[in-house]
């Protein structure tokens, strides 16, 4: 019988958006196969969490091009976007974590690709005159990633429902947390 290496790949990611600590043995049992056979696919937890990362950048990508960042203003590509990416929330939560994963030589450019596509929109928005110009576009690229990552462990954790994750990134990313004087 074949591996679904798809199958194993979100089961862990699914285990390890709840326990970052999960060993092989329990991503094996999330599985539903062998630790040896998780063994023979991945060599050992960095395997797996490389292969995750590419998992998890790919998913990020696909919700990019689903978000059509190029369409409309700024701010409703950003609310696309977040939509978009929510179901991969989890993983990327699991990721950020991740510190191999953002040391050294092994670092995968992947990261900077969507970092340079994320940061274009901002960059677009400020231009166009609809985002704050005095926040880096790269700032509120971190800060997008900081928001889905804390809402994404919020909604493990059952502090935030996960029907309004969209609502509660986007509009705390593109209002700020400032209370506005009501006109």
């Amino acid at each position: 019988m074949a591996l679904d290496r798809d199958h194993v790949l979100r089961s862990a990611a699914a285990l390890l958006t709840r326990k970052s600590t999960a060993t092989m043995d329990e991503v094996a049992r999330a599985a539903g196969i062998s630790r040896a056979t998780l063994h023979r696919h991945f060599a050992g937890r960095d395997a797996l969490v490389r292969a995750l990362e590419a998992l998890g950048i790919a998913e990020c990508e696909a919700a990019l091009g689903r978000a059509r960042l190029d369409e409309g203003p700024a701010a409703d590509a950003v609310r696309r976007l977040v939509r978009e990416i929510q179901p991969a929330a989890g993983l990327l939560a699991f990721l950020y974590g991740e510190n191999q994963l953002w040391e050294g030589e092994a670092q995968n450019t992947g990261w900077l690709n969507l970092d340079t596509r994320i940061s274009a929109l901002f960059q677009r928005g400020q231009r166009d005159g609809d985002l704050r110009i005095d926040l880096t576009p790269g700032w509120l690229t971190e800060a997008f990633y900081g928001l889905i990552t804390s809402c994404a462990w919020a909604a493990v954790d059952g502090r935030v429902a996960s029907r309004d994750f969209s609502t509660m990134v986007s509009e705390l990313l593109l209002g700020g947390a400032l209370r506005r004087a009501e006109s």
